[in-house]
């Protein structure tokens, strides 16, 4: 069996690189012959951290893939003789056009609200379509579709993927408003990923764990894309984020996790909360009060470590993913109907809020309100994941089965 995966990355973001970790692991479990060819935003930073004999990481680079890899595509749908000679001078069009099923990983796509990114989400799955390999877009949210742009372009493509998997009732709400009919309701496929005692051996010789020996810790995850929302309104994105973590510390006496989820080694703001987290550090109370690995964790370690908080307030989606795969009561300050829709699964949503809306009174009220419920939120967590993660792991039988045809 051959697959390609493309919208996913081992660097960066690491709720990315839970998703592509899943998908390697259940597919290899199934089949152990299995090639996949993984297409990179990041190839050289991929490759570097690839631990995975059976998966080669291609260069699928912005530029290279809505140019190269698009024209050669392009070039290969109509001049059936140059096949051949294209598949090997473009080898990513050679591993998309050999592939059974590629997959498009790719967490959030064709949302009015994203428009600036509807020519990537374009890019990412025409190549595939011109070389007929059949395309599964895994579990991820779409929708809504009320601006012309976005809803042209959906009705377009989205009806000529083999199979569509949504995140959650919203998302499948606003696909069913095109009339599709290749859709499976789904859960974000990240809930599968374990976390084994080696990958948790691993967090704690890269982190003092001792930290959390008391077990009251509270989880932040800030959100380098709220972060630049707030600077278009106005607002201190950061200052907001130093108050909150300064109320948690300084008057419920309770020690902070700051968790950068998404990571680059540069400067560069794109998918990297690291300059953010470093800003609320240096402006913090109490920064002996503050657990802040200043570098890139696995996905896995971060689930570890996310694990062992009593309470998490997530601004990133995966982040939120992790804390409640692993039963920690979650209060999500998002952006999106994606926090929302994935929260209605455990009976949850109420502890999702706009974060645009949440001032410092709200969060104070929102987070003592969590501290005194989260028995409860707990028992409701332990109840939903079972289901929530079948949910996550039926759609690889949607991917066996359009591979299959």
């Amino acid at each position: 069996m051959k697959v390609a995966i493309i919208g996913s990355a081992l660097s960066g973001n690491k709720g990315a690189a839970a998703m592509l970790e899943s998908a390697v692991h259940h597919l290899t479990e199934r089949h152990a012959d299995v090639e996949i060819s993984h297409l990179s935003m990041y190839p050289r930073a991929d490759a570097e951290l690839n631990p995975h004999p059976n998966v080669r990481v291609l260069d699928a680079s912005p530029v290279r893939l809505g140019i190269v890899i698009n024209g050669a595509a392009l070039v290969w749908r109509l001049l059936p003789f140059a096949r051949e000679r294209l598949e090997r001078a473009v080898t990513e069009v050679g591993a998309l056009a050999q592939a059974d099923v590629m997959l498009d990983q790719g967490g959030i796509t064709f949302v009015d609200k994203r428009s600036k990114y509807l020519i990537y989400n374009v890019a990412s799955i025409l190549p595939a379509l011109m070389v007929r390999t059949p395309v599964v877009k895994c579990a991820q949210a779409l929708g809504p579709f009320q601006t012309w742009s976005n809803r042209t372009l959906a009705k377009a493509f989205l009806p000529r993927m083999a199979a569509i998997v949504s995140r959650g009732a919203v998302t499948q709400s606003h696909l069913d408003s095109l009339g599709l009919r290749n859709t499976t309701a789904g859960a974000d496929l990240a809930f599968t990923l374990d976390v084994t005692e080696a990958d948790a051996a691993a967090a704690d010789a890269l982190v003092a764990t001792s930290f959390f020996e008391r077990g009251n810790v509270v989880g932040v995850s800030p959100s380098q894309v709220l972060r630049t929302a707030a600077d278009k309104r106005g607002d201190d994105y950061v200052q907001q984020v130093v108050d909150q973590i300064d109320y948690l510390t300084e008057t419920m006496g309770r020690p902070v996790y700051l968790v950068a989820h998404s990571t680059r080694p540069s400067d560069n703001l794109h998918n990297n909360d690291l300059p953010v987290c470093r800003l609320i550090h240096a402006r913090v109370t109490s920064p002996g009060k503050v657990l802040f690995p200043e570098f890139e964790l696995s996905s896995q370690q971060l689930r570890s470590l996310i694990g062992r908080c009593d309470l998490f307030v997530a601004s990133r989606f995966h982040a939120m993913v992790s804390s409640l795969a692993t039963g920690v009561p979650t209060l999500v300050l998002g952006w999106s109907h994606k926090y929302r829709e994935v929260l209605d699964m455990f009976e949850l949503a109420p502890w999702a809020l706009p974060e645009a809306d949440v001032d410092y009174k709200t969060f104070v009220s929102r987070i003592l309100e969590l501290d005194a419920q989260k028995e409860g939120v707990r028992t409701s967590l332990a109840e939903h994941l079972p289901r929530v993660r079948a949910k996550a792991m039926a759609q690889l039988d949607v991917i066996d089965e359009v591979a299959a045809r």
